[in-house]
């Protein structure tokens, strides 16, 4: 199988990146909704802007298909108006390179839940990260920080690993990801038969 990207991989990806972009648009108001509720419980729902990482590769499964998803998402999410500015395009090369770097340590071969969800985890670590930077989570306390640190991990767990493989899944079954995927050894055995 050929790994690198050919101009329908990319088309593929943007298109996807462009919906979720505009997802993670409409997700601003939500996470603002959650966010009073306090005790942090708006990072369970931040995992949400890791999705498009997760949700390309799934399709993909080529090297650079969940940098290019993250980052076109977040371009995306800046040219409708993002209430973050040119902030999310930061947060997008870095959460990608993240989710790339899960995906590059099991030589884009795996595409289980357990792999996906620790893209996830990765674009989480490097939100994180951003964040830091941002200078506003080293003030909170210990128990403070570590219920954020801990409800991020466990929503981008959650949604960008288990729901982004389960849309996928369900994706695969109505044959729509068979358009962008090339036939598989397994499948040209099969038309031997």
């Amino acid at each position: 199988m050929n790994k690198g990207l050919k101009l329908t991989d990319i088309l593929v990806t943007i298109v996807i990146a462009i919906v979720f972009g505009i997802v993670y648009k409409l997700w601003g108001p939500l996470y603002y909704f959650v966010k009073p509720f306090g005790l942090h419980a708006d990072q369970l729902i931040y995992g949400m802007w890791f999705m498009a990482a997760t949700v390309a590769f799934l399709i993909i499964r080529k090297p650079g298909v969940a940098f290019l998803a993250e980052v076109a998402a977040a371009s995306g999410e800046f040219l409708v108006g993002s209430e973050w500015g040119l902030e999310v395009l930061l947060f997008g090369v870095v959460q990608g390179l993240f989710a790339e770097l899960v995906f590059a340590a099991f030589r884009y071969k795996r595409a289980d839940v357990l792999v996906v969800s620790l893209a996830a985890v990765g674009s989480a670590i490097g939100s994180i990260i951003m964040d830091y930077y941002k200078g506003y989570i080293e003030d909170l306390a210990l128990w403070n920080l570590s219920l954020f640190l801990g409800f991020r991990i466990i929503g981008s767990i959650l949604i960008a690993g288990v729901a982004a493989y389960l849309l996928v899944k369900a994706l695969e079954k109505t044959g729509v990801t068979n358009l962008v995927r090339p036939a598989s050894k397994e499948d040209y055995e099969a038309l031997n038969q």
